[in-house]
C-alpha cells in the first residue's frame, strides 16, 4: 500500500535533494527513512528559503517517489553520517501553504499546524497528497 508524507526541511536543502536524488530527514535520522517504502511519495515543506536565516519560504517545494527498497548511510562530511532513500523527483512549482492550508485534512485536524511541523516527518493522507501534488504540478 502505497503510503505518503511530508519532509520538513528549507528550500535550498529540498532542491539539493532533488538535485542528488535523494530524501533525508530529521538532520539524517535513521527511523523516518526506515519508516518509508518503494512507492511512497514524499513531499517537502519548506518554512524557510536557508536553514539559519529567517526568510521565510512557507511553501510545498518538491515531490518525489522513493525509488529503493531500504535505507542507506553516506558521510557527507567528517562526523556526519546520515540515512538516506533514493527518490526520483517529479518537474513541480513551489506552492505557497497558504494557497492549501484551508482545505487540508492534516491542518484542519491539527489547528496549529506549526507544532506538526516540527516533527520534521509525519504522515499525511492520500486526498491530501493529491490535493498538494495537483496544485504543484500545475503551472
Amino acid at each position: 500500500m502505497t503510503r505518503y508524507w511530508i519532509g520538513v526541511v528549507c528550500e535550498e536543502h529540498a532542491k539539493n535533494g532533488r538535485k542528488e536524488g535523494i530524501a533525508q530527514f530529521c538532520h539524517g535520522k535513521l527511523w523516518p527513512v526506515k519508516k518509508i517504502s518503494k512507492g511512497d511519495w514524499i513531499i517537502y515543506y519548506s518554512p524557510r528559503i536557508k536553514m539559519n536565516e529567517s526568510k521565510p519560504c512557507k511553501s510545498f517545494t518538491t515531490i518525489g517517489q522513493v525509488v529503493d527498497a531500504d535505507p542507506y548511510q553516506v558521510e557527507q562530511f567528517p562526523g556526519f553520517k546520515p540515512y538516506r532513500r533514493k527518490v526520483e523527483y517529479q518537474e513541480a512549482k513551489t506552492v505557497p501553504i497558504d494557497l492549501l492550508k484551508d482545505k487540508l485534512e492534516f491542518i484542519k485536524e491539527s489547528p496549529n499546524w506549526g507544532m506538526l511541523m516540527r516533527r520534521g516527518f509525519f504522515e499525511i493522507n492520500g486526498n491530501d497528497f493529491k490535493l498538494i501534488a495537483r496544485a504543484m504540478r500545475n503551472s
